[in-house]
């Protein structure tokens, strides 16, 4: 700021003014603050850029208490408004009064002051004051001032630029730091401390406040001197306070670079400060399930412009828009989208959702569903909508898991930095940590039929898409997602994910509950959601639809509260046929195909029905006593497929039916279970339990 300024006076001092002029001075000015403004011009956020001293915007006089100017000029500068830049009269008085006194006292104008603010040349080189030279210049400076500004402009510019107490610089800072108000709302009093301050910034709180009430005095001011002491009491003894902007302090520091720098967003600032409220709430009403912070984002569809950026209404400084999380179930509508779009399934393909394990070089994986049961044979459409886990490793296994991770990285999850075998097949079910930003982006994707392009926080003209999946089949991943027929059995038909417009939505939840996530677009928009602990905690019986889904629905309704969304139309290469299935796993339907994909009659091949194994325990497995359990209550559950008719024995005991779950009390030692028709042993399985250690 000082180096503007006095590059500026530089300047005007080779011209014929050899001052700057007003308009120059205050065009130089910059708060030490950077403001944010959402898409229509409006602020949302301010924030500390400079940090040499604390300034606000340029105030103009007709912006600021007519007491403080009064005050000023009483304490400063009496003749202001006749001398012609120095008062030789006032200068005068001061050589002779000095002849007498310990501490000389000064008789600078307010324009002479006005000038050494402006030009660091003529600052004091030591504390002895400045030395004849720059008074002489300082005096000049002054003069030339006077002459081409108005008394208005000077005594302005002084209240701009004067310091009134450690960091505050100017009018603007000095009232809100102090006070906490705009400088038109200063009382008498306060201007008399203010204008106190002038002459000695870190003097004494009572020192102040005494030659405030001297001030007062002199001016015949109805202030008394208990009123400015107790002013007094107060500004000096609380930290500084400035204008609050925080609606949106994540998406600023993004933006927000330099002092002064106001910056227009995309953010719309009501839609910004609604979404803000409502996490702050949905958060609030889940504290009791041990859930402390949350982010949304609101993206237009068809620019990429970012209309809400809620990083975190919990009151942690970590931004969760930004903040890498585990995906759980988000992924799942890309990998089924890539089975499509390769024809190896059709959303009425029978997918087998029954235990499975797969081979990895890190041993056997198993994955289970989210409420640990199975269904058996059910179709593709049913499996994604309702989120089921194990056909959606059955999928990977079958799409690849190069290609998933290579179709991954083309929607932009640029975090997934590992080669596909450190994801494994667990990828499937969002093993992978990913930003809600990148999320937010991928469904945008399908959203806009497999068009993709990048999220903007700054206005710009759209860029043109580039094509990352197939259109056709994103579509019906779409029409998928929107099918809340298809998820009720997970998610049943009442819930916050049932819209009462078209939208597409889908939930996620990670490993120990840690993460809980809602996304989900309609044609214009796409919302995206997540709730949980940045601290890592594990919140406490929380799902996709209790955690993050309200906020998603009242944010979805409060974009569409006057224009309901409409489903978007089919494109070309898409089919709707009649399909029934055999046996009747799901009921008949209508149902959408890619073109040369499309069936009437989905059947179960030969040899497709399930032979009975021993699921859990698996064999040669180790199970471990928990030594924080009592022994009693510990329990084991033998569990096996397609054993109706079948007998549990565990070593060479019967144990009873096995076309159901077996609660059995482990005990330590090496342990053979088997089921069996009575004569035959069907399947077997040997385990070992280890002792509490």
């Amino acid at each position: 700021m000082k180096l503007a300024l006095a590059l500026i006076f530089a300047a005007g001092a080779a011209s014929a003014a050899a001052a700057p002029t007003y308009e120059q001075v205050r065009a130089a000015w910059r708060s030490s603050d950077a403001v944010l403004l959402d898409r229509h011009g409006d602020a949302l956020q301010s924030l500390r850029i400079g940090l040499h001293a604390r300034r606000q915007q340029w105030t103009a006089l007709t912006d600021i208490s007519p007491a403080l100017p009064l005050a000023v000029l009483q304490a400063e500068d009496q003749r202001f408004m006749q001398h012609g830049g120095v008062d030789l009269k006032a200068m005068g008085q001061a050589a002779w009064d000095n002849l007498f006194r310990e501490r000389p006292r000064g008789a600078s104008t307010i324009t002479m002051q006005l000038a050494g603010l402006l030009d660091p040349a003529l600052q004091p080189k030591s504390a002895g004051g400045r030395s004849l030279g720059q008074k002489w210049d300082q005096m000049k400076a002054a003069r030339e001032l006077d002459a081409a500004w108005t008394k208005q402009q000077i005594l302005e510019a002084y209240l701009n630029l004067a310091g009134f107490r450690g960091e505050l610089q100017g009018v603007n800072a000095a009232a809100h730091g102090l006070f906490g108000k705009d400088p038109s709302g200063l009382t008498v009093s306060e201007s008399a401390i203010l204008a106190a301050l002038l002459r000695g910034p870190s003097a004494a709180p009572n020192v102040v406040a005494r030659r405030a009430c001297a001030l007062a005095a002199e001016l015949k001011a109805t202030a008394s001197c208990r009123d400015i002491e107790t002013d007094a009491l107060l500004a000096f003894n609380r930290p500084p306070t400035m204008p609050a902007l925080p609606a949106a302090p994540h998406a600023a520091r993004l933006l927000l670079k330099a002092p002064g720098q106001q910056e227009r967003s995309t953010l719309d600032g009501p839609l910004q400060r609604q979404v803000q409220e409502v996490l702050r709430q949905q958060i609030m009403s889940l504290r009791e399930r041990n859930v402390n912070d949350g982010a949304v984002l609101v993206v237009d569809n068809a620019s990429g412009e970012i209309l809400a950026y809620v990083g975190n209404a919990g009151g942690s400084e970590v931004d969760g828009v930004a903040a890498l999380r585990q995906a759980g179930s988000t992924l799942k509508p890309f990998l089924y989208e890539l089975a499509l779009e390769r024809r190896l399934i059709t959303a009425a393909s029978l997918m087998d959702d029954s235990p499975v394990d797969i081979s990895t070089t890190s041993g056997l994986y198993i994955p289970q569903n989210y409420d640990r049961e199975f269904r058996g044979y059910v179709s593709a459409r049913t499996s994604l909508a309702s989120s089921l886990n194990v056909p959606a490793v059955r999928t990977l296994v079958l799409v690849g898991l190069d290609r998933f991770h290579e179709r991954l990285r083309a929607l932009g999850f640029d975090s997934l930095t590992e080669a596909p075998e450190y994801y494994g097949y667990s990828l499937a079910l969002g093993s992978a940590e990913v930003s809600l930003l990148e999320l937010a982006n991928a469904y945008r994707t399908l959203a806009n039929g497999g068009g993709h392009g990048p999220l903007t926080l700054r206005l710009r003209a759209p860029s043109a898409p580039r094509a990352v999946l197939d259109p056709a089949a994103a579509w019906i991943v779409s029409d998928i997602l929107s099918d809340r027929g298809a998820r009720a059995i997970t998610f049943g038909l009442k819930n916050e994910l049932a819209a009462t417009y078209w939208a597409a939505v889908k939930t996620g939840t990670s490993k120990d509950m840690r993460d809980n996530w809602c996304i989900g677009y309609s044609a214009r928009y796409t919302v995206a959601v997540w709730v949980g602990n940045f601290a890592g905690e594990p919140m406490w019986d929380v799902s996709g639809v209790t955690g993050a889904a309200p906020v998603w629905r009242d944010v979805m309704d409060y974009l569409h509260r006057n224009a309901p969304a409409q489903p978007p139309q089919a494109p070309r290469g898409v089919l709707r046929r009649q399909v029934r299935f055999h046996p009747a796993v799901e009921p008949p339907r209508e149902e959408w195909f890619l073109a040369g994909t499309e069936t009437s009659e989905v059947a179960l091949v030969a040899g497709a029905q399930r032979s009975p194994r021993i699921l859990y325990p698996a064999d040669s497995s180790i199970l471990a006593l928990d030594p924080g359990i009592p022994p009693d209550r510990q329990r084991v559950l033998f569990e096996a497929q397609a054993a109706q008719g079948l007998q549990w024995q565990l070593n060479g005991q019967p144990l009873g039916p096995a076309d159901r779950p077996y609660s059995w009390q482990p005990t330590p030692g090496a342990h053979e279970l088997v089921l069996t028709n009575g004569a035959t042993v069907i399947a077997r399985a040997t385990f070992h339990v280890r002792g509490a250690q």
